[in-house]
């Protein structure tokens, strides 16, 4: 097979829980050889979330396969030599410390620059510098509320968290981006380094971009209505005959007449002037959910699932984690495989991106220090000095 696009490129990690990991999972899963620096005194934080994992946490599991782990104190001058010596030779350092770490550390990108004139700098933080939140600490659940995420979610007076950490995930995949294109520019040009820094507020604010434009010039927020859409109608979970969920959506007009047509063979609400556009939809939402809600409790999962997809309906089935675990989809695109882990291989899934040619290294889990001698012989240091002692 195909060597990864980013074969030859090596990243240092300076990260905890879930930002950082995922973007250097992604470079991992890239091709990229990712060294991952951590406190010998417990290592990332992420490492005692739980241990369900065989005594492993399942977020570390998820965010940390395919990278080599090197106990470091970066508290002594010979922890902070070897961190240096590893970026000289290195292409990217990765980082999400807490609120002014890497400046005391020396690691500010003006600091890299000067240093390690080739290397890109790329820092996750909570806020971004020059505002009055940039000293705070940044959570996923703490962004998500700051950026407004929790009122458009959940129901009206009973705001929620998003399930997945998407403030974590959508920064981490943010900052994998601009390193792909820092390299990508790096080679076109002939030369290396540069620096970027992803806040997760500003991601989420990205995020947020239609409820904000639509607040801006409509004078108010659209109110969460749970598993539906406050801009479009119908689109929403409806019970069925034999105790399933469906879920039904339309998009436009067109689709709208299809499903009052054809799926609900309804041609009275079809004509309907007040079912017209979709703004008319929207407004009239409490009596399309009756009447598609009364249909589909008439009938099976299968029967409408069927049904919708001869009519050209969007729909889906409501699952639980339990149910996608044993999801037939997945099966059969064969898209779970198994990484190695300090207690023993366990399924995980493929990364997303299907490139011709290529198979994800799917690398093991790390233990805490698991690589800090070979990394240290590669230096010409010895085993004797992983926690950076004199």
């Amino acid at each position: 097979m195909a060597p990864g696009p980013l074969c030859g490129v090596t990243v240092v990690a300076l990260e905890q829980a879930v930002s950082a990991p995922l973007c250097t999972r992604v470079l991992s899963d890239l091709g990229a050889r990712v060294i991952k620096v951590e406190n010998p005194d417990g290592g990332d934080s992420a490492r005692h979330i739980d241990d369900v994992v065989g005594g492993l946490a399942a977020h570390f599991v998820w965010a940390n396969r395919g990278k080599q782990s090197v106990a470091l104190d970066l508290k002594s001058e010979t922890g902070m030599t070897v961190l240096h010596r590893l970026l000289d030779r290195a292409d990217v350092l990765v980082s999400n410390l807490t609120p002014g770490t890497t400046a005391k550390l020396g690691l500010a990108p003006d600091d890299l620059a000067t240093r390690h004139p080739g290397l890109i700098a790329a820092e996750i933080d909570g806020y971004g510098p020059g505002g009055p939140l940039s000293h705070k600490r940044a959570y996923d659940l703490l962004v998500q509320a700051e950026s407004g995420v929790c009122a458009i979610t959940g129901h009206p007076g009973a705001p929620a968290k998003p399930g997945p950490p998407i403030a974590d995930a959508s920064t981490g995949l943010y900052t994998a981006l601009s390193i792909v294109a820092l390299l990508y520019a790096g080679e076109r040009r002939g030369e290396r380094g540069g620096a970027v820094t992803v806040s997760m507020f500003d991601t989420m604010t990205e995020l947020m971009g239609y409820p904000l434009t639509y607040t801006r010039h409509a004078g108010g927020w659209q109110q969460p209505l749970g598993m539906s859409s406050p801009a479009v109608a119908p689109y929403g979970a409806y019970r069925t005959a034999d105790g399933h969920t469906v879920v039904l959506g339309t998009t436009n007009d067109r689709e709208w007449q299809r499903l009052a047509r054809e799926l609900l063979e309804r041609p009275d609400l079809a004509a309907d002037d007040r079912l017209r556009t979709n703004p008319g939809r929207v407004h009239h939402r409490d009596l399309l959910d009756t009447e598609i809600g009364a249909w589909c409790a008439r009938h099976d999962l299968a029967d409408v699932q069927r049904r919708a997809d001869e009519s050209g309906i969007g729909n889906s089935r409501y699952n639980t984690p339990d149910d996608v675990l044993h999801h037939p989809h997945l099966a059969a695109r064969d898209r779970w495989r198994h990484i190695d882990t300090p207690a023993g291989p366990v399924p995980a899934l493929l990364p997303p991106p299907v490139i011709a040619g290529y198979d994800p290294p799917m690398g093991a889990v790390p233990a805490l220090g698991e690589h800090t001698g070979q990394v240290l012989a590669e230096l010409g240091r010895t085993e004797a000095e992983p926690r950076g002692g004199t």
